[in-house]
């Protein structure tokens, strides 16, 4: 079929639509009243590189006078929401203009959607948009018409062209156009809008159709281009706190194609033909974003947006420009359809590009070229060749990196475990120094010793391996673990003669399991819990606020802790009698990994009493056992804490007890009431807190009231009736504020209500005197310690060694050698003073000194602190 000049096409899902008009072949339908719209679907066929007919259509109209096609586009059947063709017909007859909308569906079966007739020509800004809607310009105005509604509607604004008609999301279909600048003496923008408007006498405006609300025009480009531009592309638009911002691409008058964002422009391109009319986007295989730009000339370029704007390529009589998937590869190519005079048959002269892989090109002959498609593809096998050996090569060079990194890992862990063995003064063994089979695999990987290789142990390590050796076997009575919460408490209790040996007690949990990824050390807070046999009394150690700083003290020994990356301890208590210790993580980092095995670590330093010396005392860690931990288990309660009510009371075990207590913050209270007895608080407790006390003591009570509140354990003790001590275990302090504002509510008026800092006056005075008592104690052995240091540094007596007579005084004076002899013992009697008032101390021995006494100092300050 020959070609036309009123012939249209459109690209619809990878294939080429031609739209034609014509007359009927065969005489017998030869009537001039007859019109045919044919359709012919032209797919590429990638066997033999050219455009063939799949399906074809036929539209036949009665006519009796002139039929034109106006346009055609793919537009949004508002019935079905399918993207169908569509096409917008002309009728002319007389005076009477008669215009119709067409779809065309897949079976290539032709539907009127509706028509509209009116007394003029449509000739400005023709467009089809969703619905199928159509919008024209006529005599300044902006008309439009859907099949919704089948009458043709105006807008209220006058405007001089339309530069784009498209859909924003929230907005709907959006106009973009130009029209005279209307100054209001109100200006809702800003100053510089309404200068440009005022200078340069045209403003850009946005109208959405449906919802009839105008857009401010700065939002897409400022005001100044609005005497230049002529087209625009609107590549995406999002909102950003309804805040609305575009980025589009616009062409002008200059020959310019100009890049916006947010109304700002980002570049320029000067395009190499003049009067571009139509501009269009492509998205390659690449990723590559490109702008195809056509010319009232019939020429076409392309332009590149990569590191700026650059005009890629460029073609001269192109008869059209689609865009789409031609050739099935996933991604978007160029259809260039030539202007060829000697060859006027359908789609006869193309080219089909992305500016990339794809090229393909009328005119050569792909069918008959072997020898070149062999060539092609023997080269095509070398390459894929060269290709997998620099993709083996790579993951080689991937492999390696990654035993490099597992080799730096290594040497790290080999280098901090090494710095705590130095600062704890152990000797460390080198990993190669252990067996054959580490040194081996050290050399393998080219690790080379900063030490000489020790193969036998030093004394220092065979007495760090006696002490070891002096801890029990059966130093734990019980490991045991439970949930509470999203809290997971693990409580080690240990047996009364190994405890009472240690201080500074802690847990730490270890992953048994080994995570490249994340350290496997747990992050957990230690307590120390003390509850005697007879239930008598609760106390919790837990981590308290310092008191206000007198001086800067030295405490290296709390920052050594760090150095093992466990979190800070608890501050340091009275431990006689305290015998389970417990560690407070966090469950919902370890069900992560549905099943874990931690290994439960205590460290402690082993006290020495031996001179009350504190430099007796070594740290240890102890292994206390391991726990398995399983999503399953928790999932079936079988770690939960089970405080049930059984005959008005409660029924929790001691661990259950012990876990509350670990995840608990412990206030105490002392009520004085100088009117009336305390018997509400009693009341209080049992009654609207719906406390049940413990079977082994009544004056610890677990709270069962629904709520926050709920878990929540409370020791109420009496001194006499009008005086008594309210200790509340609680999870956070909104818990015990709900508690304090239902307490207030039943005390008397007069009850006065104090906030006690830890424990009972009596306890902490006789703490405060353990304390001074064992500051007083250090500083006289530091002084000691100097004396000695002193008298052995010295050296007593004249330089000659000589024994002084000790003559009697008179005796020494008669004679002139004896005055002698007596200015000489003066003289150095006085130098011995100087000496002893201006004693040295190396700088080992003044730390040490100076780290005990600012330890007992701290102690003591914290009781006085608590105390007041």
């Amino acid at each position: 079929m020959l070609l036309s000049e009123q012939d249209q096409f459109l690209s619809y899902n990878g294939e080429v639509l031609v739209f034609q008009l014509s007359k009927p072949k065969h005489a017998e339908e030869a009537d001039d009243k007859t019109m045919n719209l044919c359709v012919r679907r032209m797919a590429f066929n990638r066997d033999t590189k050219m455009f063939v007919e799949k399906s074809s259509g036929v539209f036949s109209m009665h006519a009796q006078s002139k039929i034109e096609m106006i346009c055609c586009s793919c537009t949004t059947d508002s019935r079905t929401g399918i993207i169908l063709p569509c096409i917008l017909m002309k009728k002319k007859r007389r005076n009477n203009i008669k215009y119709f909308v067409l779809f065309l569906h897949s079976s290539n079966q032709f539907e009127q959607s509706f028509y509209f007739k009116l007394d003029y020509e449509l000739k400005e800004d023709i467009r089809l948009f969703a619905g199928p809607s159509v919008l024209w310009r006529h005599a300044n105005k902006l008309f439009y018409i859907s099949s919704n509604t089948c009458v043709v509607q105006s807008a209220p604004v006058q405007l001089s062209s339309v530069v784009w008609t498209g859909e924003i999301a929230g907005e709907g279909t959006v106009v973009l156009g130009i029209r005279t600048a209307c100054l209001p003496e109100t200006e809702d923008a800003d100053g510089f809008s309404a200068s440009d408007r005022a200078i340069w006498g045209s403003e850009f405006f946005g109208y959405a159709i449906q919802t009839q609300k105008m857009l401010t025009g700065t939002c897409f480009m400022p005001h100044a281009y609005s005497r230049v531009v002529s087209s625009v592309y609107i590549c995406k638009t999002d909102r950003l706190k309804k805040q609305l911002r575009i980025s589009l691409v616009a062409l002008t008058h200059k020959n310019q194609l100009i890049w916006f964002q947010s109304g700002v422009p980002k570049g320029v391109c000067e395009l190499p033909y003049e009067k571009p009319c139509l501009v269009k986007t492509a998205v390659t295989s690449s990723n590559d974003l490109l702008f195809v730009v056509s010319f009232a000339s019939g020429n076409s370029c392309v332009v590149q947006r990569r590191d700026s704007l650059q005009v890629a390529s460029k073609w001269q009589k192109v008869k059209c420009v689609l865009v789409d998937d031609f050739i099935g590869s996933g991604s978007e190519q160029l259809l260039l359809l030539f202007k060829d005079d000697s060859n006027t048959d359908m789609l006869s002269t193309f080219k089909i590009t992305d500016l990339g892989e794809v090229n393909y090109e009328s005119g050569i002959s792909y069918k008959h070229d072997v020898p070149a498609a062999e060539g092609l593809q023997e080269n095509g096998l070398l390459t894929v060749r060269a290709l997998e050996t620099r993709l083996q090569a790579g993951w080689t060079s991937v492999r390696e990196l990654q035993q490099h990194l597992g080799l730096q890992k290594r040497v790290i862990l080999e280098s901090c475990r090494a710095l705590i063995d130095l600062v704890e003064e152990r000797t460390h063994i080198l990993p190669n120094a252990k067996e054959v089979k580490c040194r081996r695999r050290a050399r393998s990987e080219g690790l080379v010793s900063l030490w000489d290789d020790v193969e036998n142990p030093p004394h220092s390590l065979s007495k760090e391996a006696s002490l070891a050796s002096k801890v029990p076997e059966h130093f734990t009575e019980e490991l045991w673990q439970r949930v509470v919460g999203d809290s997971l408490v693990v409580g080690v209790k240990l047996t009364e003669s190994f405890y009472l040996s240690l201080s500074d007690v802690s847990l730490s949990l270890v992953m048994d399991q080994d995570f490249s990824s994340i350290s496997s050390i747990i992050k957990c807070q230690s307590k120390i819990i003390k509850l005697n046999k007879a239930f008598s009394a609760l106390a919790v150690s837990s981590s308290q606020i310092e008191p206000p700083p007198k001086k800067m003290k030295l405490d290296l020994h709390s920052k050594s802790d760090l150095r093992k990356e466990f979190p800070k301890r608890s501050s340091t208590i009275q431990l006689d009698g305290a015998k389970t210790v417990t560690a407070v993580t966090s469950l919902s980092p370890l069900l992560a990994f549905h099943r874990v095995c931690c290994v439960v670590l205590l460290h402690a330093r082993k006290q020495n009493h031996q001179n009350d010396s504190l430099q007796q005392s070594k740290k240890i860690t102890v292994l206390c056992g391991k726990i398995l931990l399983s999503l399953e288990d928790i999932s079936n309660g079988r770690y939960s804490v089970k405080m049930l009510r059984d005959n008005n009371y409660c029924t929790g075990s001691v661990e259950d007890i012990l876990a509350v207590l670990a995840v608990s913050v412990r206030f105490s209270f002392q009520i004085v009431s100088s009117d009336c007895t305390l018997t509400p608080v009693s009341s209080w407790l049992l009654g609207e807190m719906e406390c049940t006390p413990f079977k082994e003591c009544q004056d610890n009570v677990f709270c069962h009231k629904a709520g926050n509140v709920h878990g929540t354990i409370f020791n109420w003790t009496l001194k006499n009736p009008f005086e008594g001590v309210l200790t509340i275990f609680c999870r956070n302090l909104t818990v015990l504020f709900l508690s304090l504002h239902s307490l207030t509510r039943v005390l008397p008026p007069s009850c006065s209500v104090k906030l006690l800092r830890s424990g009972s006056k009596a306890v902490l005075t006789e703490q405060l005197a353990l304390s001074l008592e064992k500051e007083m104690l250090t500083l006289q052995n530091s002084l000691f310690l100097k004396e000695t240091k002193a008298e052995n540094s010295l050296t007593w007596g004249n330089e000659s060694g000589k024994k002084i007579n000790n003559a009697p005084l008179a005796s020494l004076l008669d004679t002139e050698e004896g005055v002698q002899q007596f200015r000489k013992k003066l003289q150095n009697e006085r130098e011995e003073s100087v000496r002893s008032m201006n004693q040295t101390m190396n700088g080992a021995l003044y730390q040490k000194t100076a780290l005990k006494i600012a330890e007992a100092q701290l102690s003591s300050d914290m009781m006085v602190w608590r105390l007041s």
